[in-house]
């Protein structure tokens, strides 16, 4: 591998360090981390489910406390009859930052996970998506045709979010579930804080010492948040917020008394936004329950590559293939063969570029075709869609380092 040509993220930054590469999550095999934390995995269910165990804990009272606060992060859009008829459904949870350290902008869904619940079978999965796999973006009138598939929601919000992953993996998307990370820090100080094993010191915003900490909501935050000097990337940083949203689960159920609980729903009130009214949530809550003993989690194993200098991940259209008869099968939906743009570029790449999916090394020889043109990219064509493909890297690569 040449000096322009490094088989490392490590190397690349090192030679080539510029305020313009866009950060990438680590590949790493987790399967085993992530199929053992079964605490986890119930977490998200956990939001939905927890409404029918304070209803029937504290009755009446809190039963329209909460239906005032969660009716307000109803943000409307067509009614769905999946809730009502007890279908398969499936729900776009997405993760931004809008409003942390200063920022007013749309920004990225740093995290994006599709689950999918069946009543029938009594089986939910939860798959995390990378955030910058690259994708076929949706609902953004083809300006940021393949593009990383978290800026969806920075072009066209939720809307673009769901149809690009709808396309993505050809599964139907019912609902979304959006989440502005100051939930954390809000959902933190109203548990009364939270108890953490610092991996190893580091400081951001915070000074963090390894060991145990107890942490307020701001420092749990910013623990949360940080990524640059975590040797293990964009992956330590999953790991330091699931001790996080862990504690805050431990520590919610733990209370005993109900002083705290008009400030955790105030903070989900605040900061979740969603096409679900109180009454398809709470039908999920009774009609649903059964499959938080059934949960499954999986993501899609990206490929790491460099693309005109930018860090992307790419994913295999046999993993693509893997992940949609996943989500369908839980759907109750038959499985199709995947053809999308996303394969497209695949078979293009493994035609003319002989990408080989079995090599670990970052591939460097990862183009993007033209839209609609099944022949190598000429020389003309590939100048004007790297220049295109830069100019959106400076234009939209802020961080997110939620």
């Amino acid at each position: 591998m040449t000096k322009n040509h490094p088989d490392s993220r490590e190397e690349y930054r090192f030679k080539q360090r510029s305020g313009r590469l866009l950060s990438r999550n680590q590949f790493f095999t987790a399967n085993k981390q992530i199929a053992s934390n079964k605490n986890f995995k119930k977490l998200l269910t956990l939001i939905v489910f927890l409404v029918v165990g304070f209803v029937a804990t504290w009755g009446s009272h809190f039963y329209f406390n909460l239906e005032a606060a969660l009716g307000n992060t109803y943000q409307g859009g067509t009614p769905a009859t999946q809730i009502t008829n007890k279908q398969p459904i499936s729900v776009l949870i997405l993760g931004v930052d809008q409003g942390i350290e200063n920022r007013h902008d749309q920004g990225n869904s740093d995290t994006m996970i599709l689950a999918t619940a069946n009543p029938q079978t009594q089986k939910s999965t939860l798959t995390s998506i990378p955030r910058d796999l690259l994708a076929d973006i949706k609902g953004d009138n083809g300006k940021y045709f393949m593009f990383r598939v978290n800026s969806a929601y920075q072009v066209g919000g939720n809307k673009a979010a769901m149809k690009t992953t709808k396309a993505l993996l050809n599964t139907p998307i019912n609902y979304y579930m959006e989440v502005n990370m100051k939930a954390l820090q809000e959902l933190v100080d109203a548990v009364g804080g939270v108890d953490v094993k610092v991996p190893f010191s580091f400081t951001y915003n915070t000074t963090f010492k390894k060991g145990k900490m107890h942490l307020n909501g701001k420092q749990a935050l910013d623990y949360a948040r940080m990524r640059k000097e975590d040797p293990r990337g964009d992956y330590g940083r999953q790991l330091r917020q699931r001790q996080i949203i862990m504690a805050i689960v431990k520590n919610a159920l733990s209370l005993n008394s109900i002083s705290n609980y008009k400030k955790i729903l105030k903070a989900f009130s605040k900061n979740v936004t969603t096409n679900m009214t109180f009454s398809d949530m709470m039908a999920i809550a009774i009609n649903y329950r059964s499959v938080a003993n059934n949960i499954k989690s999986d993501y899609i194993h990206g490929h790491d590559a460099w693309i005109d200098g930018a860090s992307i991940q790419v994913a295999s259209t046999s993993e693509l293939q893997r992940v949609s008869n996943y989500t369908r099968t839980n759907l109750g939906l038959k499985k199709q063969k995947l053809s999308n743009e996303e394969t497209r570029q695949n078979r293009l790449n493994e035609k003319y570029n002989a990408i080989d999916w079995t090599n670990p090394n970052a591939f460097t020889n990862y183009q993007v075709f033209p839209a609609n043109s099944d022949s190598a990219v000429n020389s003309d064509s590939g100048s004007n869609y790297n220049t295109t493909y830069n100019n959106n890297v400076s234009e939209y690569d802020n961080g997110g380092n939620w």
